[in-house]
């Protein structure tokens, strides 16, 4: 079968493509930046395109192609730079249904998530209830499955979350600690999505992806700390409703420059609200229940990349911090005292108007940088060009005034772990 999968690069719908790959089904995708995407999944066949502006069935019907079913794991969690709820969620899955419809592919396969309903608290879960009912308003035969919280080796939202509070040193910071969720494994989703497009589910079933007991966030945290092969927390700090707005705040901010932090409102919503969901059906289709979280964890290999993660998904956003601030302020500093920064080049041989210009147009590219490193699609190109002005940086000051390499105050000297700073920070920056 030749199957379209919407999400394909995301972390649900990039299994899904494995998935279905393993099982010999030809697999079709399309994305915002396809040759990323087909370093990720080379087998898979990618076409340009976003989701946020497809809205209309004609602009579908070229990716429809030989189609045979279509599997929809695209999702976007709040909206922002590049998010759009109601596009994403309910208009472009509109529009793709009814170009199914007018080509005659009869199997679509939601992915949608347990408490998405229309009276749910986040515009998430609001509008991924309006996807799922106009799926299932539908002529075409369709499946929606709905999984708790998704367990992967790969980490984004809510797994992310667990494993950078998990990776707290000495001490365990909580939110929502109570609240109850249910877990899947991303395994057991992508072979409840390959059942679904293979026909092995029967159509217009709703399911609950979820395993049959419930666990409090404080016991996932302790849980996936243990798994991670971490020390038990000295102590531990249940923030309050309103430490956690404060939080939410700061990264519903962030999220405004791209920045997908499992921080933000939406993500905390969620949780806030229970992840739970009903495996009766599933149990009655299959046969079996989703595994535990314990036994989900028990056949995870804990490996030092998901320690490194743990630990570095925490340091990321200090280093960002830490490289905007030293560079504007070293540009403000330059500016607001130009006479004495001009002094360490007045034996250079260059004139006073060139000093000057040279330090104004040095000091303003370093405010530049450190405001676009805040920027989260600059900031990859702006942690290379910072380690690129360090180093034209270092060598003009080699060849004006060579004297500041021996300067006790290390002028020079500070300038390379700067500049190692960045290079770490920008392979952090990886998203997928």
């Amino acid at each position: 079968m030749r199957i379209l999968v919407l999400g394909g690069f995301g972390l649900i719908g990039s299994e899904i493509c494995r998935a279905l790959l393993r099982a010999d089904h030809e697999v079709v995708s399309l994305s915002r930046t396809p040759k990323e995407a087909a370093k990720l999944l080379p087998q898979v066949e990618w076409f340009t395109g976003d989701m946020r502006r497809m809205l209309d069935p004609g602009e579908w019907m070229h990716l429809l192609d030989d189609v045979d079913a279509v599997v929809n794991a695209a999702s976007a969690l709040q909206d922002g730079l590049m998010a759009d709820l109601e596009a994403v969620h309910h208009l472009s899955v509109k529009a793709c249904l009814d170009a199914c419809v007018e080509r005659g592919i009869l199997r679509f396969v939601q992915i949608s998530s347990t408490g998405a309903e229309p009276n749910a608290p986040t515009a998430f879960m609001r509008t991924k209830a309006v996807g799922d009912d106009v799926v299932m308003d539908s002529s075409i035969e369709w499946v929606v499955l709905r999984p708790g919280l998704v367990l992967a080796p790969s980490a984004y939202s809510g797994t992310a979350l667990l494993r950078m509070l998990a990776g707290f040193p000495y001490i365990q910071p909580l939110v929502m600690a109570d609240r109850r969720i249910q877990t899947i494994h991303i395994d057991e989703l992508t072979e409840a999505a390959l059942m679904a497009v293979e026909g092995r589910i029967p159509a217009h079933a709703d399911i609950d992806l979820v395993e049959a007991e419930s666990h409090t966030f404080e016991e996932l945290v302790v849980g996936m700390r243990n798994w991670l092969g971490f020390s038990p927390a000295w102590k531990t700090f249940r923030f309050s409703t309103r430490t956690s707005n404060l939080l939410t705040s700061i990264a519903n901010g962030l999220g405004r420059l791209g920045w997908r932090s499992p921080m933000r409102t939406t993500a905390l919503q969620v949780l806030e609200g229970h992840v739970n969901g009903d495996p009766t059906l599933w149990h009655s289709i299959s046969g079996r229940y989703c595994r535990s979280y314990e036994e989900t964890l028990a056949m995870m290999p804990s490996t030092t990349q998901e320690r490194w993660f743990s630990r570095l998904a925490l340091l990321l956003p200090v280093l960002v911090a830490t490289l905007s601030l030293f560079w504007i302020l070293t540009g403000v500093l330059t500016l607001f005292d130009m006479q004495w920064a001009a002094q360490n080049l007045a034996d250079s041989g260059a004139t006073v108007l060139q000093v000057q210009f040279l330090l104004a147009s040095a000091a303003l590219i370093d405010i530049a940088l450190g405001i676009a490193i805040l920027v989260r699609r600059l900031a990859h190109q702006a942690c290379m060009a910072m380690v690129i002005m360090t180093v034209i940086y270092l060598c003009t000051a080699s060849l004006l005034v060579p004297a500041l390499w021996m300067d006790p105050a290390g002028a020079l000297i500070k300038a390379v772990p700067a500049m190692m700073l960045a290079l770490v920070t920008r392979a952090l920056l990886g998203s997928r």
